[in-house]
C-alpha cells in the first residue's frame, strides 16, 4: 500500500493507494489538487471563497455552482434526518463560542482571555433554505450563515477517494476524521480501521473491518480552545447554542457516503444514548460506535458486524 500525507482543511490528510507506482503517484498529485481547491471554494475562513459569497448573498438568490448546490441540498436532507440536530446555520454560535478563525489558527496562538456572551445568536430554521434546481440557485434567508465544515470536508474525502480510484486497483481516503474506501486491499477482503481512544488519540480501543464506503468521527475531544476560563469545542448543539453537553466523548459512524456518515456522528453525539438508538432504528444502513468518559464502546446492534473479534 502506497502512502501519500499532508496538510489541508485544517487536518492532516492521508492518500493510500494500491496500483501502478507510476499511476498512483499521479493519482496522489490529482487528488491533492482537488482537494486544495475544494478548500478554497467550501471553506469560511477566506473571504472570497464561495461560501462566503453565499453567506454575504443572504436574502437574496445567489447561483452556485453544482458542487455547492449539491453540498447544501445534502445539508438539508440530513438536517431533516437528524430532526434538525445536524444544522450548518449555527455558524454565529460557532463564532460566539470563540472558533472564529481556522483550528490552526486557534492553535498558533495563545487565546487571549474573551468574554463569553450568554446570548444565543437569533438564527432562522435552515429548513428555510430555498433550492432552485433549474438555476442551480440558493437562497438563504436573511441573516443566515452557514458552516459546510465537517459535512464538506467527508464530501471532499469521498470525491477524492473516487477519483483516486481511477488510477489504483483499491484506495482510501482518511481527512481529520472522515474517511472513504474504494475497492479493498490485496488479499483482504475488508480494510482495517482503528477506533482511536478519544481519551489518549495515540491509543486505539478496537479495530474495525470494513467494506467499500464511508467511516465518520465526531469528538468534543479534538477541536477545542479556551474562552475565558471555559473550554470550548466545535460541536455546537443547536438547541441551546452552546457546545453539546455529551454523554460521549467521540461517535463513529459507518455508512455508504461520507456526507451521510459524518452528518450522523456529529447528530448522536449531540444527541446521546436514547435518541442515538432512535436514529439508528430510523437508519438501519448506517451503525455508529460511541466512546464515553471510561473509555466503554456502546453501539447500534449491527456495529457488531464491523467488530473485529481476534
Amino acid at each position: 500500500m502506497q502512502i501519500h500525507q499532508f496538510r489541508a482543511m485544517n487536518s492532516d490528510i492521508m492518500l493510500a493507494a494500491e496500483g501502478d507506482p507510476e499511476r498512483v503517484a499521479e493519482g496522489f498529485q490529482a487528488a491533492e489538487a482537488y482537494i486544495e481547491s475544494c478548500e478554497h471554494r467550501f471553506t469560511r475562513f477566506s473571504t472570497d471563497s464561495e461560501l462566503s459569497q453565499l453567506n454575504r448573498s443572504a436574502g437574496n438568490w445567489y447561483r452556485t455552482s453544482p458542487d455547492l448546490f449539491e453540498l447544501v441540498e445534502q445539508a438539508q436532507l440530513y438536517y431533516h434526518k437528524t430532526e434538525g440536530l445536524f444544522d450548518p446555520s449555527i455558524l454565529p454560535d460557532l463564532i460566539r463560542a470563540g472558533y472564529d478563525r481556522s483550528m490552526d489558527e486557534l492553535r498558533r496562538r495563545d487565546l487571549e482571555p474573551q468574554s463569553v456572551t450568554a446570548m444565543k445568536a437569533s438564527r432562522s430554521p435552515f429548513e428555510q433554505v430555498q433550492l432552485d434546481q433549474a438555476t442551480l440557485a440558493i437562497r438563504l434567508p436573511r441573516g443566515m450563515q452557514i458552516d459546510l465544515g465537517g459535512l464538506a470536508k467527508g464530501w471532499i474525502a469521498e470525491q477524492a477517494a473516487r477519483m483516486l480510484s481511477g488510477y489504483a486497483s483499491a484506495c482510501g481516503v482518511s481527512a481529520g476524521g472522515d474517511m472513504f474506501l474504494v475497492g479493498h486491499p490485496q488479499s483482504q477482503p475488508v480494510w482495517e480501521v482503528a477506533l482511536e481512544d478519544p481519551r489518549t488519540p495515540e491509543n486505539d480501543l478496537a479495530l474495525l473491518q470494513v467494506g467499500q464506503g464511508a467511516v465518520a468521527t465526531s469528538s468534543v475531544a479534538k477541536r477545542v480552545w479556551t474562552q475565558g476560563d471555559a473550554v470550548r469545542h466545535h460541536l455546537i448543539d443547536p438547541r441551546s447554542g452552546e457546545p453539546a453537553d455529551s454523554t460521549w466523548l467521540s461517535v463513529t459512524v459507518v455508512a455508504q457516503a461520507a456526507a451521510e456518515a459524518e452528518a450522523f456522528a456529529k447528530a448522536i453525539l449531540i444527541a446521546g444514548p436514547e435518541q442515538a438508538q432512535l436514529f439508528a432504528d430510523q437508519n438501519p444502513q448506517i451503525a455508529y460506535l460511541a466512546v464515553d468518559e471510561s473509555g466503554q464502546i456502546w453501539g447500534s446492534p449491527n456495529s457488531k458486524e464491523y467488530l473485529y473479534v481476534g
